[in-house]
């Protein structure tokens, strides 16, 4: 049994939601990251998304490209985002990541060899998020080889046919975005997105995670009663973006976010 399904079966065993954090490696500077994702776990994260920089963030919005563009700073590559995961492995063998990122470097870096170092890192799943299902049989057979998870995207405008393909694709969970646009740019409708997930669980038999827009522990509370998973990314880099921040103020204020979060969502259980 993977992480991801062992992760949610037993959220489903306790009738709790999981609690899905975005970290951006290498975000504001490299030496965060790390602290960052084991301060997460202890705040209530489930699962960690662990966000690979690209220089042309199509799905993100301002706050994430702003993101992308301090980590590039560095240099960061796919080799770092391996190699921070290998090291939260290092104490934590238990809270699944998945890495976000764009097809690009996976594809200069091959697909076998892009799943082999990934598996190796101890990254569970990958969210690609300009990877269309039509077109990634050979991208999900790589992943499928380490025992990775393909997740795959859903957004307000996807078809039920299109759902269905996803359906027979994805696995780990899939991931609804909540709002037409980028992250981070509406206010959400939680009333809306609870009808398209009864439409989505009529063709998809996996966990849903719903993302964008979820900036508060009210709206990941009224998300997590319709939801398996919440996601939640520009809330907190917004919390990373202040210039000169010390790391232990930055783990501060994004730990108090979660906790209120984790909070508020096993409250509606």
């Amino acid at each position: 049994m993977s992480r991801l399904q062992a992760c949610f079966e037993r959220l489903k065993s306790e009738s709790k939601t999981a609690l899905i954090p975005y970290v951006m490696t290498g975000d504001p500077q490299p030496e965060v990251t790390l602290p960052l994702m084991h301060a997460m776990v202890e705040a209530g994260a489930n699962i960690i998304e662990l966000g690979a920089p690209f220089s042309d963030p199509m799905a993100d919005g301002p706050v994430i490209q702003a993101a992308a563009e301090r980590s590039l700073v560095f240099n960061t590559s796919l080799h770092d985002v391996f190699e921070v995961a290998r090291q939260f492995r290092e104490k934590d063998q238990q809270t699944p990541i998945v890495m976000m990122g764009y097809l690009n470097p996976i594809e200069v870096m091959g697909y076998e060899s892009f799943a082999r170092q990934a598996a190796q890192s101890g990254i569970d799943g990958v969210i690609t998020v300009d990877m269309p299902p039509e077109e990634a049989d050979e991208y999900i057979a790589a992943l499928r080889g380490q025992s990775m998870d393909p997740v795959f995207l859903i957004a307000p405008t996807t078809t039920e046919q299109r759902i269905e393909k996803i359906g027979s694709v994805a696995s780990g969970f899939v991931y609804y975005v909540s709002l037409k646009g980028v992250t981070g740019a509406a206010t959400l409708d939680v009333e809306a997105v609870a009808q398209r997930l009864k439409l989505i669980r009529q063709h998809i038999d996996l966990p849903i995670g719903v993302g964008f827009g979820i900036g508060d522990a009210d709206a990941a509370a009224k998300v997590s009663a319709c939801s398996d998973a919440v996601v939640v990314g520009s809330a907190i880099v917004k919390r990373m973006a202040v210039p000169g921040e010390k790391t232990a103020t930055i783990v501060r204020d994004v730990t108090d976010l979660l906790k209120s979060m984790r909070e508020a969502m096993d409250a509606t259980k």
